[in-house]
């Protein structure tokens, strides 16, 4: 793969990641969608696989600087990918099954340590099991989940891509 259409695929990445965090946002703030847990954590993958999209892009003439910049990508993405499936299928659980819901994001920001936040946040609760948009019959974790493996493809094509052009500069 040539190297100008890795590094348009870089600020591309990135340029997708920011439509993706404009869209969040845009559902929350004017369309009032309450993100839920897993979607925060969702949000957080999102935004690591543009700031690793970014970096890979600014130091795509650095060898080992694009190499942790595309592991950072590929891992998000894989990260992502897990968060949304988990994320499905909660969403598709029996109503008995689904978890109890529990407090806003910034009540438990405000009150829990650290690691409790996170296991909270990983483990989604009854909020989680909302589905409050679709497009073509998909929910929002599922469209995500399909950009997740999207960019964790794109990432590791660029970084099997990246060893085999081992003659860059250090």
């Amino acid at each position: 793969m040539s190297p100008r259409l890795l590094r348009f695929g870089y600020l591309a990445g990135f340029l997708t990641c920011a439509a993706l965090l404009g869209a969040a946002y845009y559902f929350e703030i004017v369309l009032y969608m309450e993100p839920c847990p897993l979607c925060m954590v969702q949000r957080l993958a999102t935004l690591l696989i543009g700031i690793g999209c970014l970096l890979a892009f600014i130091f795509d003439g650095f060898r080992w600087m694009s190499r942790l910049a595309l592991a950072l990508t590929t891992g998000s993405a894989i990260f992502g990918a897990v968060v949304a499936d988990h994320h499905i299928w909660i969403q598709h659980l029996p109503p008995e099954d689904v978890p109890a819901c529990g407090p806003s994001f910034d009540y438990l920001l405000e009150t829990l340590p650290m690691n409790e936040l996170i296991s909270i946040m990983l483990h989604g609760d009854g909020n989680c099991a909302d589905v409050s948009w679709m497009f073509w019959d998909m929910s929002m974790p599922e469209w995500t989940r399909l950009f997740f493996i999207a960019f964790a493809i794109a990432g590791l094509i660029a970084l099997i891509s990246s060893w085999r052009r081992g003659d860059r500069k250090s």
